[in-house]
Protein backbone atom coordinates (compact mmCIF):
# COMPACT_ATOMS: atom_id res chain seq x y z
CA UNK A 1 0.00 0.00 0.00
CA UNK A 2 0.80 3.21 -0.98
CA UNK A 3 2.26 5.73 2.21
CA UNK A 4 -0.58 7.63 3.64
CA UNK A 5 -1.14 11.46 4.72
CA UNK A 6 -2.09 11.95 8.25
CA UNK A 7 -2.26 7.77 8.97
CA UNK A 8 -1.83 7.60 12.20
CA UNK A 9 -1.11 4.18 14.84
CA UNK A 10 -4.18 2.69 16.31
CA UNK A 11 -4.07 3.46 19.74
CA UNK A 12 -3.46 6.83 18.83
CA UNK A 13 -5.95 6.56 16.56
CA UNK A 14 -8.97 5.55 19.12
CA UNK A 15 -7.58 8.39 21.44
CA UNK A 16 -8.59 10.88 18.73
CA UNK A 17 -11.94 9.10 18.06
CA UNK A 18 -12.91 9.18 21.47
CA UNK A 19 -11.69 12.78 22.37
CA UNK A 20 -13.98 14.37 19.56
CA UNK A 21 -13.78 12.56 16.67
CA UNK A 22 -17.23 10.88 17.20
CA UNK A 23 -21.05 11.13 16.97
CA UNK A 24 -20.60 12.64 20.87
CA UNK A 25 -18.86 15.73 19.64
CA UNK A 26 -22.76 16.73 18.56
CA UNK A 27 -23.58 16.46 22.40
CA UNK A 28 -22.48 20.20 22.98
CA UNK A 29 -23.50 22.11 19.21
CA UNK A 30 -27.30 20.59 19.32
CA UNK A 31 -28.68 20.27 22.16
CA UNK A 32 -31.92 22.50 22.10
CA UNK A 33 -32.23 20.96 18.58
CA UNK A 34 -32.05 17.25 19.59
CA UNK A 35 -35.40 14.83 19.60
CA UNK A 36 -36.10 12.45 22.01
CA UNK A 37 -35.04 9.66 19.78
CA UNK A 38 -31.36 11.43 18.86
CA UNK A 39 -30.57 11.79 22.43
CA UNK A 40 -31.26 7.70 22.88
CA UNK A 41 -29.25 7.01 20.23
CA UNK A 42 -26.72 9.62 21.65
CA UNK A 43 -26.52 8.38 24.73
CA UNK A 44 -26.19 4.53 23.49
CA UNK A 45 -23.33 5.51 21.31
CA UNK A 46 -21.75 7.49 23.41
CA UNK A 47 -21.72 4.54 26.45
CA UNK A 48 -21.04 2.11 23.59
CA UNK A 49 -18.04 4.62 23.04
CA UNK A 50 -16.55 4.99 26.46
CA UNK A 51 -16.94 1.13 27.46
CA UNK A 52 -14.80 0.30 23.96
CA UNK A 53 -12.16 2.93 25.37
CA UNK A 54 -11.81 1.01 28.71
CA UNK A 55 -11.51 -2.48 26.72
CA UNK A 56 -8.93 -0.41 24.73
CA UNK A 57 -7.45 1.13 27.79
CA UNK A 58 -7.20 -2.20 30.02
CA UNK A 59 -3.97 -3.28 31.29
CA UNK A 60 -2.37 -6.61 31.56
CA UNK A 61 -0.65 -6.43 34.97
CA UNK A 62 -2.29 -5.39 38.04
CA UNK A 63 -0.58 -3.27 40.66
CA UNK A 64 0.27 -5.90 42.68
CA UNK A 65 2.27 -7.60 39.43
CA UNK A 66 -0.40 -10.07 38.71
CA UNK A 67 -1.07 -10.44 35.04
CA UNK A 68 -4.85 -10.12 34.66
CA UNK A 69 -6.62 -12.18 32.28
CA UNK A 70 -8.28 -10.28 29.79
CA UNK A 71 -12.36 -9.22 30.14
CA UNK A 72 -14.39 -11.70 28.22
CA UNK A 73 -16.57 -10.05 25.15
CA UNK A 74 -19.26 -11.14 23.20
CA UNK A 75 -18.83 -11.43 19.66
CA UNK A 76 -21.31 -8.10 19.30
CA UNK A 77 -18.66 -6.27 21.28
CA UNK A 78 -15.87 -7.92 19.51
CA UNK A 79 -17.09 -6.43 16.43
CA UNK A 80 -17.50 -3.15 17.72
CA UNK A 81 -14.56 -2.45 18.85
CA UNK A 82 -13.06 -3.86 15.54
CA UNK A 83 -16.08 -1.09 14.01
CA UNK A 84 -14.57 1.55 15.86
CA UNK A 85 -11.14 1.10 15.33
CA UNK A 86 -11.73 0.67 11.71
CA UNK A 87 -13.31 4.48 11.77
CA UNK A 88 -10.45 5.74 13.50
CA UNK A 89 -7.57 3.86 11.37
CA UNK A 90 -9.56 5.18 8.24
CA UNK A 91 -11.04 8.82 9.70
CA UNK A 92 -7.95 11.25 8.29
CA UNK A 93 -8.40 9.72 4.83
CA UNK A 94 -12.27 10.18 4.46
CA UNK A 95 -11.65 13.66 5.64
CA UNK A 96 -8.99 13.75 2.92
CA UNK A 97 -12.05 11.85 0.22
CA UNK A 98 -14.61 14.33 1.49
CA UNK A 99 -12.52 17.14 1.08
CA UNK A 100 -11.69 16.29 -2.74
CA UNK A 101 -15.39 15.50 -3.39
CA UNK A 102 -14.76 11.87 -3.46
CA UNK A 103 -17.28 10.50 -1.01
CA UNK A 104 -20.17 12.50 0.69
CA UNK A 105 -22.69 11.98 3.97
CA UNK A 106 -25.95 10.17 2.84
CA UNK A 107 -29.50 10.25 3.91
CA UNK A 108 -28.64 6.48 5.23
CA UNK A 109 -26.17 7.26 7.96
CA UNK A 110 -23.36 6.38 5.13
CA UNK A 111 -20.93 7.34 3.03
CA UNK A 112 -21.62 7.52 -0.86
CA UNK A 113 -18.28 7.47 -3.64
CA UNK A 114 -18.73 9.81 -6.57
CA UNK A 115 -16.44 10.00 -9.54
CA UNK A 116 -13.10 10.60 -8.65
CA UNK A 117 -11.99 13.79 -10.38
CA UNK A 118 -8.16 15.35 -10.13
CA UNK A 119 -8.86 17.70 -7.18
CA UNK A 120 -7.80 21.28 -7.02
CA UNK A 121 -4.91 21.57 -4.07
CA UNK A 122 -2.42 23.57 -3.96
CA UNK A 123 -0.42 21.02 -1.30
CA UNK A 124 1.94 18.28 -3.59
CA UNK A 125 1.37 16.25 -0.63
CA UNK A 126 -2.16 16.11 -1.32
CA UNK A 127 -1.98 15.70 -5.18
CA UNK A 128 0.23 12.82 -4.77
CA UNK A 129 -2.16 11.80 -1.97
CA UNK A 130 -4.35 11.63 -4.84
CA UNK A 131 -2.54 10.48 -7.83
CA UNK A 132 -1.51 7.22 -5.91
CA UNK A 133 -4.50 6.39 -4.05
CA UNK A 134 -5.67 3.77 -6.83
CA UNK A 135 -10.05 2.78 -7.35
CA UNK A 136 -9.69 -0.82 -5.82
CA UNK A 137 -7.76 1.15 -2.42
CA UNK A 138 -10.80 4.02 -2.76
CA UNK A 139 -13.92 1.54 -3.31
CA UNK A 140 -12.01 -0.98 0.01
CA UNK A 141 -11.75 2.29 2.05
CA UNK A 142 -15.44 2.94 1.82
CA UNK A 143 -16.63 -0.09 2.16
CA UNK A 144 -14.82 -0.99 5.43
CA UNK A 145 -16.22 2.34 6.88
CA UNK A 146 -19.43 1.99 5.80
CA UNK A 147 -19.43 -1.62 7.26
CA UNK A 148 -18.33 0.02 10.34
CA UNK A 149 -20.66 2.50 10.33
CA UNK A 150 -23.56 -0.53 9.90
CA UNK A 151 -22.21 -2.49 13.23
CA UNK A 152 -22.09 0.49 15.69
CA UNK A 153 -25.77 1.49 13.92
CA UNK A 154 -26.96 -2.28 15.05
CA UNK A 155 -25.12 -2.40 17.74
CA UNK A 156 -26.92 0.85 19.75
CA UNK A 157 -30.81 -1.49 18.41
CA UNK A 158 -28.85 -4.30 20.31
CA UNK A 159 -27.76 -2.01 24.10
CA UNK A 160 -30.46 0.28 24.05
CA UNK A 161 -33.76 -1.99 25.39
CA UNK A 162 -36.25 0.85 24.05
CA UNK A 163 -34.93 -0.41 20.69
CA UNK A 164 -35.40 -2.86 17.84
CA UNK A 165 -34.82 -3.12 14.45
CA UNK A 166 -37.66 -2.00 13.36
CA UNK A 167 -36.29 1.51 14.74
CA UNK A 168 -32.92 1.12 12.76
CA UNK A 169 -34.41 3.10 9.72
CA UNK A 170 -34.97 6.28 12.47
CA UNK A 171 -31.16 5.32 13.95
CA UNK A 172 -30.02 5.47 10.34
CA UNK A 173 -31.26 9.39 9.96
CA UNK A 174 -30.08 10.35 13.14
CA UNK A 175 -26.62 8.90 12.42
CA UNK A 176 -26.92 10.71 9.41
CA UNK A 177 -28.04 14.13 10.56
CA UNK A 178 -24.88 14.29 13.25
CA UNK A 179 -22.55 13.11 10.51
CA UNK A 180 -23.91 16.19 7.89
CA UNK A 181 -23.17 18.51 10.90
CA UNK A 182 -20.15 17.14 11.53
CA UNK A 183 -18.78 17.08 7.83
CA UNK A 184 -16.35 20.00 7.08
CA UNK A 185 -16.99 22.77 4.82
CA UNK A 186 -17.15 22.18 1.20
CA UNK A 187 -18.25 18.66 2.00
CA UNK A 188 -21.37 17.12 -0.31
CA UNK A 189 -24.07 15.95 2.07
CA UNK A 190 -27.53 14.21 1.50
CA UNK A 191 -30.38 15.91 2.65
CA UNK A 192 -33.52 14.42 4.05
CA UNK A 193 -35.24 14.60 0.92
CA UNK A 194 -32.70 12.81 -1.25
CA UNK A 195 -30.99 15.69 -2.63
CA UNK A 196 -27.15 16.49 -2.20
CA UNK A 197 -25.45 19.61 -1.97
CA UNK A 198 -22.41 21.25 -0.83
CA UNK A 199 -21.71 22.95 2.65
Amino acid sequence: MHNRLFRFSLLPGLALLFSGCTLAKVDVNVVSERTSLENQVLGTYNSLSEDMLLVASVRGVSPTGKIDAPPVHTPEQADAVRALETIAFHADDIETFKRFGWVGENQEGLLTHFKRETPKVASEELKSFAANYSEAEFQQVVKEVNQAREVLMMRVVQTNENFTVKDLPAIRRVFARINRQNSAPGSKVQDADGRWQTL
